[in-house]
């Protein structure tokens, strides 16, 4: 059903679809008053309400000597790979009102900075040994394309060394509740995996591991530097245009310094020029839109940032690009 709501009375009614984007006069006071589509009508309430909210947590903090936001987002003593501390309305507001000042009009996932759960230290395992984690990686994501049961991977071939580390990963996933079941079959040397099917470690598998591992990355960096900041994963933007995207990590250092992380974990060159645009249109320097890609050597890295109005880097070299910046 869509809605009608009288602005000089406070009419609500609900009315058909079909009337939607239309105008009616009010049943009791006779003003004429537009017709909404239902999503739109709540979507704006839900805009106003966040807005107070910010609002009202801006003046308590006025009013008790403090400010909000990023001015009172420190880490100290929280731990930074169990807390939900960061997923609220109050610790994005700065990055709410940083792009509403650009025209942009913003929408975080809040579940995204909530390290309460095991996505955040399964990334950081995996960013701090990609190069031999790999296959167990591109095994997964395989089989789930392909709609399979599970996977399998092939220790024989592998170092002791590497196979102990695989193994040990694969553990960690059964532990952690990544794959259903986990079997070390030592007389065939291989490990094999009973997936999950949730949508989340779906994602997870397919790329998301690096969002979540320049997640921890920038809040390790924030939380060394004891940096005041404001922090998003999944940040869906709507331009004045209609034109939308979505940023994978971004953040606020101090409250006015933004930095904005691109992570991919497969093929990322069709997409520079889409990425050369959105800097631009969000006013950063090249220090500030970084480029993360999964397994590029530090050569590559070098040469692609001197080649393009970007800063490239790869899972290792990370959190030495943003203690560059600052």
């Amino acid at each position: 059903m869509a809605i009608f709501r009288c602005n000089k009375c406070g009419l609500l009614a609900e009315q058909a679809d079909a009337l939607a984007g239309k105008t009616q006069e009010c049943s009791r006071c006779g003003a004429p008053a537009q017709i909404y589509p239902t999503l739109y009508f709540i979507e704006k309430l839900l805009d106003r309400y966040f807005s107070a909210q910010r609002e009202i947590a801006q003046l308590k903090g006025c009013a008790s000597g403090t400010t909000s936001g990023a001015e009172n987002t420190r880490l100290d003593g929280i731990d930074l790979a169990n807390t939900d501390f960061l997923a609220s309305d109050q610790q994005h507001g700065p990055i709410y009102d940083w792009f509403r000042k650009k025209q942009i009009k913003v929408e975080a996932n809040l579940r995204g900075v909530d390290t309460s759960g095991f996505f955040d230290e399964v990334a950081e395992a995996i960013g701090a040994n990609l190069p031999v984690l790999k296959e167990v990686l591109e095994r997964i994501r395989w089989s789930q394309q392909k709609e399979h049961a599970s996977a399998t991977i092939n220790l024989e071939k592998k170092s002791a060394e590497d196979a102990k580390a695989i193994s040990a990963f694969c553990q960690q996933l059964y532990d952690f509740s990544f794959v259903a079941k986990c079997f070390h079959n030592k007389p065939e040397n291989n490990v094999r995996l009973i997936l999950q099917t949730a949508p989340a470690i779906r994602h997870f598998f397919n790329g998301e591991w690096l969002e979540w591992h320049a997640l921890m990355s920038s809040l390790r960096y924030a939380k060394e530097r004891k940096r005041r900041f404001s922090c998003a994963r999944g940040l869906k933007l709507t331009l004045g245009n209609g034109e939308q995207h979505e940023l994978d990590v971004f953040m606020l250092i101090d409250g006015n310094t933004p930095v904005c992380i691109e992570c991919k974990s497969g093929e990322f060159r069709q997409d520079l020029d889409h990425y050369l645009a959105l800097k631009k249109r969000l006013g950063l320097d090249r220090k500030q839109f970084l480029m993360c890609i999964a397994g590029l050597e530090d050569e590559k890295a070098k040469a692609f940032s001197a080649m393009y109005d970007l800063s490239f880097t790869n899972e290792r070299g990370l959190a030495e690009q943003l203690a560059r910046l600052f």
